[in-house]
């Protein structure tokens, strides 16, 4: 497939050429208030999922802190299908995702280990 790009630069699909073309999804997600008064920053770090709120005046103060997101948390933004839910299934797979919904007794009840690889993670 050709393609033209708005600045008149023409080029051509990964299938002509034999090179597959990958999405590129951020390793952290910022969510900004629309007035500017607050945002929220997601990451991923050694497989847990983190939270920061930042607050201009009390980021400039005294810094913010990562807070890790339990599962009920999680399972919240997935139920409502936010943009935090839709970003974590690109970047992690659904499956990991579900997984990581569960609380760990339940996960260790059915002999899943908290660390276990994901064979078919997506």
């Amino acid at each position: 497939m050709h393609w033209i790009d708005g600045s008149g630069h023409a080029g051509v699909s990964g299938r002509e050429t034999g090179y597959r073309t990958v999405a590129l999804v951020p390793m952290s997600l910022r969510l900004e208030a629309v007035d500017g008064s607050a945002s929220e920053e997601y990451r991923i770090r050694d497989g847990d999922i983190e939270v920061r709120s930042i607050e201009p005046a009390e980021a400039a103060r005294n810094g913010v802190v990562w807070h890790r997101i339990t599962s009920k948390q999680l399972s919240n933004h997935v139920e409502r299908n936010t943009i935090v839910a839709q970003w974590l299934r690109h970047r992690i797979g659904w499956r990991r995702l579900i997984l990581k919904c569960a609380d760990q007794e339940a996960l260790e009840s059915f002999g899943v280990a908290d660390n276990a690889e994901d064979r078919f993670a997506a």
